[in-house]
């Protein structure tokens, strides 16, 4: 019987000169220290929760382009394609809402959601239109009423006169 030399306690030869062969022996890599570990870990979850509270505007985003096309099809009145009379809205909306990830002050996190308010707009808009109307009822109740044009005129001009001697 033949005894087969045992070939893993030599060092490897390499070539890195044609002179001198020099040995090359691998190291192990050291293991990480648990708290390295941990802090990666610790990263790579905030790292999630920030994708998801991002995926989570992007779908409000899209949401909200979902309602500005229905909107746009609504004011067309002609749905060839839908069969629809022109009277029913295209789309029907219900309570929505997005997920969320919620940071508490003890630095755990909270999966929950937040709601999407379709309507928001509409109602500032509202709003903003009854507050103008308001203003403007005080401000052509506050100015006395004009008998005739000429008198609005001179009044006008007599404006302008301050505003041009006040600036020069």
């Amino acid at each position: 019987m033949k005894k087969i030399q045992d070939t893993d306690k030599k060092p490897i030869l390499r070539k890195v000169s044609l002179l001198q062969p020099k040995s090359v022996t691998t190291a192990i890599v050291p293991l990480r220290p648990q708290e390295e570990k941990i802090i990666s870990e610790r990263e790579r979850l905030i790292a999630q929760v920030e994708r998801i509270n991002q995926m989570a505007e992007e779908l409000e985003v899209a949401i909200f382009e979902l309602k500005a096309i229905a909107n746009t099809l609504n004011t067309q009145k002609s749905y060839p394609v839908l069969n629809q009379e022109p009277d029913k809205n295209i789309c029907q909306y219900f309570t929505v809402s997005v997920p969320l990830v919620k940071r508490k002050p003890d630095d755990s996190f909270i999966l929950t959601t937040r709601r999407v308010d379709l309507f928001r707009a509409e109602r500032e808009a509202i709003l903003l239109a009854q507050q103008l109307r308001q203003q403007t009822k005080k401000r052509l109740g506050s100015q006395p009423h004009r008998k005739n044009k000429s008198d609005a005129e001179v009044d006008t001009k007599r404006l302008f006169k301050k505003v041009l001697v006040n600036k020069s």
